[in-house]
């Protein structure tokens, strides 16, 4: 996941397969990307803000998100190794006026505040990849305990409802760890073109989550399938002995196809991926 001479390799393979749907990228970047995102079917009004999190390695700055009246589930989202940005705030919001309180997190507080990456999705790997790699199981799992307990000190979110959390490229294992960090608390799960879902070490993140008791969406690259070709297998198989539901399916689409800032966005695969996490949302988080 995220090589930098891989995903420009496959970038041109997918344009040229017409897999691509940047849609005037340029132009939409410096508009923040709201017209990227199809509009919501009888959205909610939202109410948003810039917050800071308080977690046992200092203040983390988000963007919460919620229906402007009632009460929702919470959901709890790790974007991608570019991390939190327009297209993630953007993302977010689509998903609270679908009736959801959502706090969409900065992964790398530690070392910046957001915009941790100056180009978006654009950013050269190599300029991210330290802050990727300044985080591990730890960081994760305490992050995750910080999230959702700020999110359930919220007067919209609904204590008497399952958490969900998604994540995205390397946010992926980091919502698996999140349900193992909470899991009563964490009803769903879902990764999109999640990297090192399941390596062979004993504490791998899918290994660890067939402890939870949480709803799994699983969606792959086509790319990454190629390179990792079992390892959809070994998802299937690992939640299938625990016992958990777990949708696990690989999309004909470029790593990083569902941000709408990506260089391999693609508009189709991106809607059914968002589509399968509102379904999955509507039937776990009761």
């Amino acid at each position: 996941m995220c090589d930098q001479d891989q995903f420009e390799k496959d970038r041109q393979e997918y344009e040229a397969r017409g897999l691509v749907t940047r849609r005037q990228f340029g132009a939409l970047l410096g508009a923040g990307m709201a017209m990227l995102l199809p509009e919501v079917a009888n959205a909610v009004a939202v109410t948003e803000s810039d917050v800071a999190v308080t977690t046992p390695d200092g203040t983390a700055d988000c963007y919460f998100v919620h229906p402007a009246s009632g009460t929702a589930p919470g959901v709890l989202v790790w974007p991608d190794i570019f991390g939190l940005r327009p297209a993630f705030r953007q993302m977010g919001k689509r998903l609270a006026e679908s009736g959801y309180a959502v706090l969409v997190v900065n992964p790398f507080y530690r070392v910046k505040k957001a915009p941790t990456a100056e180009a978006g999705a654009k950013t050269p790997i190599a300029d991210v990849r330290p802050l990727a790699q300044g985080l591990n199981e730890t960081t994760q799992m305490t992050d995750a305990k910080a999230f959702i307990g700020w999110l359930d000190q919220q007067s919209s979110v609904a204590r008497n409802r399952k958490i969900g959390t998604q994540g995205y490229c390397m946010g992926g294992p980091i919502a698996f760890r999140t349900a193992v960090a909470m899991p009563d608390r964490v009803g769903a799960v879902a990764s999109f073109h999640g990297g090192g879902l399941a390596t062979d070490m004993p504490n791998s993140p899918h290994l660890q989550a067939a402890k939870t008791k949480a709803q799994f969406l699983i969606e792959i690259a086509e790319n990454d399938d190629k390179r990792s070709p079992e390892e959809k297998n070994v998802l299937k198989d690992t939640f299938a002995k625990a016992k958990l539901p777990a949708e696990i399916e690989v999309y004909p689409a470029a790593h990083g196809w569902c941000p709408p800032d990506s260089q391999v966005y693609n508009e189709a695969q991106a809607e059914k991926a968002w589509s399968r996490l509102l379904a999955l949302y509507s039937k776990a988080l009761v």
